[in-house]
């Protein structure tokens, strides 16, 4: 007997290559199924007679099938299936490349539904491609009605996923629905048994939307509930409170050879007044590349040095640690700091003195067994969805042993609306950069063909030639027959010997040892280097002021928000710098990838190219949603401040009522779980 646990291979027609196609997925149970939402629907509500058929139209129609058979094209090498369809209006022709077998599942005589778009075949009207399926009592699925669409793995097809999903929908009745009822009602949500049944087979488009409703507001909810858990949990921790050093602190950015923006100023000053506070501060810091961010947190740790306490700034690399240790002993080189680099490389005297240090910067070795820090006051973190929960927690308990719990700042090189932090980051107070530091000029980017090649290297020669230093980005480490795509060892060994044999070239990837890695990054950032050719481990952070040229290599294979970060490595001097696609040659006819790639040539706008990429793209890996455990359906709804802030109150209210959940059994139960299957950052 089928229930909510049991392995998809037990439903019909599921062998154990279909299995490994839906585990692909991420489906391996008949739950996991139920809850693999569609992205869109096609609209086959009308049926329509065939003698109205008009060129153009998608439609769906129904008839007896008259004549069925193969024949095979002497030109092309394929079989063609061609049926005759009647239906009391006329009869129209069914076209199918490549598809014998359907001769075998369908014959004259039979009742059949199909839906597919009205073409011309030699000067009459006909459906080429159709999709098609046999009328039964049971109904049709395929053809009528709100047809749903569903992401695919290769090797699966629409047709098999909506099969098992209708096999399994009976089982949506023992799906517990853990949302409490008064919500429901006050809400007029529908129930969640009727928003899985409707959400797949819909019965109109307003039952869509109810569905949609109710699974939005149910991914909200819970995360609301998390985040209201967290802040109760702060609340009752006592925090070092900092007495604010503002002569020192003006006395510093006074100093700088730069004017901070107002959003600087701002965000550091409400930083700042969180640091009095004896309650935790649990504040997150978004802004664009290049909009300052590393100053602001300088500030923060300043005064958490001045105060005699300690801060730490975790970050997601060895590399950005360096780099950051760097331009932090550069800017408070003028006190009497104790500075120290902590990372899974470093010796035992290292980690030694980086635990009695003022300032520490390091990787996730900052939060491994036996590491603490005895005076922490300031904890920060880079790039915050990079880390888990369990590391998130690990933060929030540093100081475990004295009950003392430092403040906490999260930064994100991602621009984030209010209504994302709040979804995502819902317990989390927000600071915005909005400007970026005076004098950055727009970086010119271009999407360059192979056919351009040529004249793109002649003009980046000219630029290395001219003093400026270059990035050259790949998707891959070695070489793969494959993937297609270049690596950097091949890209760097054909640019140092063919393309650039008189220009310095280094080589840095994920593989390379950290002091290699190290040698590398100081040899670019002093100019002995002038292309450096790298994978994504540049992606975040690396600061080249003098680096004005961007190169990246298959660039279709990134996303949109990464593509942004990658250019965000230039431009950050008041020099010109450019940015230049190099599509794969297969790619650049694909009309999807141009559109995706021509955005990036016209926006500089993070948050604009977000919202793009969430358009062309779906989920994926924005903002770290992809592993936050956000559906498409949800997805969709991470811009709507009104839904997520109905979401907080609602779980703000019940968490006052009953801070435990003791109430609320099957809410606790479905939060737990939850937590334990998702990366919460």
């Amino acid at each position: 007997m089928l229930h909510l646990d049991s392995s998809l291979i037990d439903l019909n027609r599921v062998g154990k290559t279909t299995s490994s196609l839906l585990k692909k997925l991420g489906l391996v149970t008949i739950q996991d199924l139920l809850f693999y939402l569609p992205f869109r629907y096609e609209d086959f509500s009308q049926k329509t007679p065939i003698d109205d058929l008009e060129l153009g139209q998608n439609v769906n129609i129904s008839g007896a099938i008259e004549l069925i058979s193969n024949k095979k094209s002497p030109r092309r090498r394929m079989y063609i299936t061609e049926a005759l369809i009647a239906d009391q209006s006329g009869t129209v022709k069914a076209i199918w490349f490549n598809q014998p077998f359907l001769t075998r599942s369908y014959h004259v005589g039979d009742e059949v539904s199909l839906a597919g778009k009205v073409s011309e075949s030699y000067g009459q009207i006909s459906l080429v491609s159709p999709v098609i399926e046999k009328i039964y009592s049971s109904g049709t699925i395929h053809t009528t009605g709100l047809v749903p669409s569903y992401h695919l793995t290769a090797g699966l097809t629409q047709k098999q996923i909506r099969f098992l999903i209708k096999e399994a929908l009976s089982l949506t009745t023992a799906v517990p629905d853990w949302l409490p009822q008064d919500i429901r009602h006050r809400l007029n949500l529908i129930s969640l048994d009727e928003a899985i049944k409707q959400a797949h087979f819909p019965t109109n488009l307003e039952k869509i939307n109810l569905a949609r409703k109710r699974l939005i507001f149910t991914e909200l909810f819970l995360r609301q509930i998390r985040s209201q858990i967290i802040k109760n949990e702060l609340k009752s921790r006592q925090a070092p409170q900092l007495i604010f050093s503002e002569a020192e602190t003006k006395k510093f950015v006074a100093s700088l050879p730069f004017t901070l923006t107002d959003s600087q100023r701002q965000a550091a000053w409400e930083i700042l007044k969180d640091l009095t506070s004896t309650s935790p501060m649990s504040r997150l810091l978004s802004g664009d590349v290049g909009s300052g961010k590393t100053i602001v947190v300088i500030i923060a740790l300043l005064n958490a040095a001045l105060n005699k306490k300690q801060a730490a700034l975790m970050v997601p690399t060895t590399i950005l640690a360096q780099q950051h240790f760097n331009t932090i002993s550069r800017f408070l080189k003028n006190y009497k700091f104790k500075i120290a680099l902590l990372t899974n490389q470093s010796n035992n005297k290292q980690r030694q003195e980086a635990l009695t240090a003022d300032i520490v910067i390091g990787t996730q070795a900052l939060i491994q067994d036996k590491v603490s820090f005895p005076r922490l006051a300031l904890a920060v973190v880079d790039e915050q969805h990079r880390f888990g929960v369990v590391q998130r927690q690990k933060i929030l308990n540093f100081n475990n042993q004295s009950k003392i719990t430092p403040h906490f700042l999260s930064l994100t090189a991602t621009p984030i609306p209010r209504s994302l932090a709040l979804a995502i980051y819902g317990d989390l107070d927000l600071s915005l950069l909005k400007q970026k530091p005076q004098g950055r000029k727009s970086i010119l980017t271009k999407i360059v063909t192979d056919s351009k090649r040529a004249l793109a290297y002649d003009f980046i020669q000219k630029q290395i030639k001219s003093g400026r230093q270059a990035f050259v980005i790949c998707p891959l480490i070695d070489p793969s027959d494959k993937l297609g795509a270049r690596s950097v060892k091949e890209e760097h060994a054909r640019l140092d010997k063919e393309i650039f044999p008189d220009l310095k070239i280094g080589l840095l990837h994920g593989k390379l040892k950290a002091k290699a890695k190290e040698k590398v990054m100081t040899d670019f950032l002093s100019g002995h280097i002038q292309i450096l050719v790298s994978t994504s481990v540049v992606e975040v952070g690396i600061d080249i002021p003098n680096a004005t040229l961007m190169i990246i290599e298959g660039a279709e294979r990134f996303g949109l928000a990464q593509l942004h970060q990658f250019r965000g490595r230039i431009g950050r001097s008041e020099l010109q710098s450019y940015c230049f696609l190099f599509p794969s040659q297969e790619e650049t006819t694909n009309n999807k990838t141009l559109e995706r790639l021509t955005a990036l040539t016209k926006h500089q706008d993070g948050l604009e190219l977000a919202k793009i990429d969430l358009k062309l793209r779906g989920a994926g890996e924005l903002y770290g949603t992809g592993q936050s455990g956000f559906s498409e359906i949800q997805t969709t709804s991470l811009f709507d401040y009104s839904d997520i802030k109905q979401a907080q109150m609602e779980a703000a209210d019940l968490i006052n009522k009953d801070p435990e959940l003791n109430n609320y059994p099957a809410l606790k139960e479905k939060l737990g779980q939850w937590e334990e299957s998702i990366h919460l950052e």
